[in-house]
């Protein structure tokens, strides 16, 4: 059996990445769907489109590639954390998932702080209760729709669902675990004190395993359905921080990634679990065994500039808009972009923190603006990196970047300015997917540990490093971190 199969189980598609032992991905299947916003700030999904877009994703991949089911060794999982699907004890689902960037669950958070205590919240999970986790999803269902949680027995996140499908059983990895806020950070599962004050039942909580660790195998109807081998284990894998850490190799302590796509996420893995007093960076359990990490989360970092050009620049592409950035000097001639434009979760956890240009005079032209959004979004990166070594964390001497702002020369050398670290990027572009292949492949016996599956499989290329402007740019980011304590008053206002 000489492949293993990544599956990602995002909030738009589901994506089947097919890897052989060299870690050369040799097919990719995906199928698309779409989620619902019913009420605004909600986001639901029906759980099937998960399983019939895996079925699809499964087959369409090894249709194309000409491998067998039965020469699939193990499978991985992964997807978007923090959703909420409840099962009755049929594993009939009771209502659509909650999704994770659903908004309705404000005063859930505040009933959640007042039931546990905000500090001892934090001290337990290593995280504040925010709108995206899943707790306040719950404590939701059981304020609002009292009929539905009568009938709850079994919770699970969204990958975890399609598990159920493949192997008949209820599981969940320990990273996906943790980002329910329902997670004893340091004990690596569930939390008898805050089940206890939000009034959850224990017993709808799933057994949780270290993301390589096998959880089942798949069943007869569900080989029947997607034509892999009846048998073939399944690994816990990860929620898609985590198993997108363990694909660019940010598996040991001391090692950190950047994903620069929509939001910004900087991932550093530690070998204890430590949080930011604040809960304004998240700390969750690893999908490797016994590490954690710590999680710093912007909101709108590649979506920043999308914006931007929509907005102000349609005519031109991304890479011309910022080749002419290119002819500004650092700094942008005094010009500061604050990019909230969607609100801020790190390390501003606030829904009401709007974006800005600071600073603009006659002499700013577009070059000008667009080089402030690319500096804008490093800086607020760089506010998150900055709490999470606070928390205990080593200053990074090199960050593996992926997503699409880092296919920009420019924004590479701009982030190894302003985050004082050498840039690099990996030889797989798959994500999330390729790392839950790898824990899979951990799982089936190619490899020992994670560690040695990421040495044998990941290489990483320097493609930066800090320059003449880091200085200048540590000034500026100085003043940078003034404007939200200034504005935010504004904010509200408006």
């Amino acid at each position: 059996m000489a492949h293993v199969l990544g599956i990602d189980v995002s909030t738009t598609a589901t994506k089947a990445v097919l890897v052989d032992p060299s870690g050369v991905v040799v097919g990719i299947g995906s199928a698309e769907y779409a989620y619902e916003v019913p009420q605004p700030l909600w986001s639901e999904q029906d759980p099937e489109l998960w399983w019939t877009g895996a079925v699809a994703a499964i087959r369409s991949v090894l249709a194309s590639t000409g491998v067998a089911g039965t020469d699939i060794a193990a499978i991985g999982l992964t997807g978007q954390m923090h959703g909420a699907v409840l099962l009755d004890a049929a594993d009939a689902v009771l209502r659509p998932a909650i999704l994770w960037n659903d908004q309705r669950t404000a005063a859930e958070c505040d009933a959640i702080r007042a039931a546990v205590g905000r500090e001892r919240l934090i001290a337990i999970t290593g995280n504040d209760a925010l709108t995206g986790f899943t707790a306040p999803k719950l404590v939701w269902v059981r304020d609002h729709e009292p009929d539905v949680w009568r009938r709850v027995a079994h919770l699970l996140l969204p990958k975890d669902f399609v598990r159920l499908r493949l192997t008949g059983e209820h599981a969940l990895d320990k990273a996906d675990g943790a980002g329910t806020i329902l997670f004893d950070l340091a004990a690596r599962d569930w939390s008898p004190v805050v089940l206890g004050a939000l009034g959850i039942d224990p017993a709808w909580m799933p057994p949780t395993f270290e993301g390589p660790m096998p959880t089942g195998g798949v069943t007869t109807s569900a080989a029947a359905a997607t034509g892999l081998r009846p048998g073939t284990p399944v690994v816990a894998g990860g929620g898609d921080q985590a198993a997108n850490a363990v694909g660019t190799g940010v598996v040991s302590p001391g090692t950190v990634a950047l994903s620069l796509g929509t939001s910004g996420v900087i991932f550093a893995a530690t070998d204890r679990p430590i949080f930011e007093p604040a809960g304004r960076v998240h700390a969750f359990c690893h999908a490797v065994p016994d590490r954690w990490h710590l999680m710093s989360v912007m909101l709108s970092a590649a979506g920043s500039l999308r914006w931007f050009r929509e907005a102000l620049a349609p005519d031109l592409s991304f890479a011309d808009l910022v080749e002419a950035a290119g002819e500004v000097p650092a700094g942008s001639d005094g010009l500061l972009f604050l990019p909230y434009l969607t609100g801020e979760r790190s390390p501003h956890p606030d829904p009401l923190a709007r974006g800005a240009f600071v600073g603009l005079t006659v002499r700013h032209d577009r070059r000008h603006l667009t080089r402030a959004v690319l500096e804008g979004v490093a800086f607020g990166l760089r506010d998150g990196l900055d709490l999470m070594t606070a928390a205990g964390m080593p200053a990074p001497g090199e960050i593996r970047v992926s997503g699409g702002g880092t296919s920009s020369a420019l924004w590479r050398q701009i982030l190894a300015d302003v985050l004082d670290a050498e840039i690099a990027t990996v030889n797989t572009t798959e994500g999330a997917a390729f790392g839950a292949a790898l824990l899979g492949a951990v799982g089936a016996g190619w490899f020992s540990t994670v560690d040695t599956a990421c040495a044998a499989l990941v290489s990483a290329t320097r493609v930066a490093v800090p320059g003449a402007d880091a200085g200048a740019y540590a000034e500026r980011h100085a003043a940078y971190r003034e404007l939200y304590p200034a504005l935010s008053p504004t904010f509200r206002r408006l």
